[in-house]
């Protein structure tokens, strides 16, 4: 293989970007699991310390130099034939996150990990007390180191296009408002129909459970997924997340709601999903942008893959309900299957974004969309946030918070400085049924398959499909090559309306 000293040396250096990304990717896990609360100062001079490590190998003038000898500066193309194609991909990708990176001052990355770091634990605290005053002023600093992010990046259109490239590279702050215009409209015409059917009871899920019964649960069913143990693991934390270190090393956690034992298993199953993708990624090449996710809507389209398509299917529940009313006889020995699967699919708007069923879920992005948009250009003050969280509950689901703990304070996110995010929830579930639609035709009998507690094939076409690929496509080119379509909301749109009018009857 053709492979100058340079392309060898740089290749080096992105495995030791990587080493160090994963030191501080565990650093971020501790802070939510197991540190002590007493310690979040010496843990966010941690936290800055190895983001300005991580920024300054990153922007290093070795880097520079390196890239430079290897492809054209301006167009980022390769100066040599005789590179593969892999190689190829790698270069592209290590020239745009160089000229990325190269843009923010390392003063600047190192202040603005060590303000989140220290928000996020102030964010838990007021959360807790639904206490937003307490917030408001990390907010505040915030959204204007967000602002100046955007403005050293630069953007042509509007300041969140800049941050939204964070996450998602092939959309813009208009496409993916237009986006959502399309989506809105759908998901309130169903939503106004099923409101207008007979409502589902579901009081037999809400019945508590203690905590001790319900991590138990939780560790059964994560058994039951095709993740293996050797190199994953669960904890519990404020707010269910996952990070992964390495393909061989992937954390994930949930939380326990004494009186939504389902929030739980849902909670692990998208988790899961996120840890199945990293783990698919290609271990022979980590440490390079082949071993790299495409976007955070990818990752998110296989975290509610596995949390909804799969995890709320009756396929899924015909194989595993069984063993779900043997560990809880109390709550679930007396009820049908087809009522638990009508029960788990009960749409009712609701105040809680990561409780939110499938019909209302974007609409709660949408939502977060909306207003960080107004946030980041200033037509929104910090001091009206609660306000305007409440005025467009309203208009959108039609249900008012009462506390801004189940309003503006619910998501972790910006106090970790993730503006740009949300809208990645959404395009997930978009991604996901659309790779969904083609799944499906390659195995139409996918259904009893996984009746029959069969996952690993659906993980394996995953694998081969999206997780193998790495970064070597973006987001729009992925989803054309997997179902030869540009991505719309027409597949979601459509699964929704099918599984819906069939468990509502209209």
């Amino acid at each position: 293989m053709f492979m100058p000293d340079a392309y060898k040396e740089l290749l080096e250096l992105s495995k030791e970007i990587h080493t160090y990304n994963s030191v501080l990717s565990l650093l971020h896990w501790d802070q939510e699991t197991y540190m002590p609360s007493g310690a979040i100062t010496p843990r966010s001079e941690q936290i800055a310390l190895m983001s300005s490590l991580v920024h300054e190998h990153k922007t290093s003038r070795k880097h520079k130099a390196l890239l430079q000898k290897l492809v054209h500066f301006g167009s980022g193309k390769p100066k040599h034939k005789g590179f593969s194609r892999s190689q190829v991909v790698c270069l592209r990708e290590w020239h745009r996150d160089f000229l990325r990176f190269d843009k923010l001052p390392a003063s600047f990355v190192k202040n603005f990990s060590q303000i989140t770091s220290e928000a996020s634990q102030i964010w838990s605290v007021a959360k807790k007390s639904n206490n937003f005053k307490l917030f408001a002023p990390f907010l505040k600093k915030i959204i204007e180191l967000s602002k100046e992010k955007a403005a050293i990046w630069g953007f042509t259109d509007h300041p969140y296009d800049a941050l939204l490239e964070s996450y998602e590279p092939c959309m813009t702050t208009a496409r993916v408002g237009t986006i959502f215009q399309g989506l809105r409209k759908e998901l309130v015409s169903l939503l106004k129909n099923i409101r207008e059917s007979r409502q589902i009871d579901d009081g037999f899920l809400r019945k508590k459970i203690d905590q001790e019964t319900q991590v138990a649960l939780g560790h059964s069913f994560l058994s039951k997924l095709p993740i293996d143990s050797a190199y994953s693991r669960l904890d519990l934390s404020a707010h269910p997340f996952s990070t992964a270190l390495h393909p061989h090393d992937s954390r994930i956690t949930t939380r326990i709601l004494p009186s939504g034992f389902m929030s739980n298993l849902f909670s692990i199953f998208h988790e899961a999903g996120h840890s199945m993708y990293e783990m698919g990624l290609p271990t022979a090449h980590w440490g390079t942008p082949l071993s790299e996710a495409v976007s955070l809507s990818i990752h998110e389209s296989q975290s509610r893959w596995w949390e909804t398509l799969i995890g709320r299917s009756l396929p899924f529940w015909r194989a595993f309900y069984p063993s779900l009313q043997k560990a809880l006889p109390t709550q679930l020995k007396k009820i049908p299957l087809e009522r638990f699967h009508r029960a788990i699919n009960r749409v009712e708007p609701s105040f809680i974004r990561v409780e939110a069923d499938e019909v209302t879920y974007c609409l709660h992005v949408i939502l977060r969309f909306e207003i960080e948009k107004e946030l980041i250009s200033g037509s929104l003050q910090v001091e009206d946030l609660p306000d305007a969280w409440r005025a467009k509950m309203k208009e959108l689901l039609g249900v008012v918070p009462k506390t801004d703990s189940e309003g503006c304070l619910q998501d972790i996110h910006w106090s970790l400085g993730d503006f740009g995010y949300f809208p990645t929830y959404a395009l997930g579930n978009l991604f996901s049924a659309q790779f969904f639609a083609t799944f499906a035709k390659k195995h139409p009998d996918w259904d009893k398959r996984v009746a029959q507690g069969d996952l690993a094939f659906v993980r394996d076409w995953l694998k081969k499909e999206i997780h193998s690929w790495g970064r070597t496509y973006n987001s729009d080119e992925l989803v054309k090559k997997v179902t030869g379509k540009p991505l719309s909301e027409a597949a979601y749109c459509s699964y929704l309306k099918k599984k819906y009018s069939e468990i509502y009857n209209f």
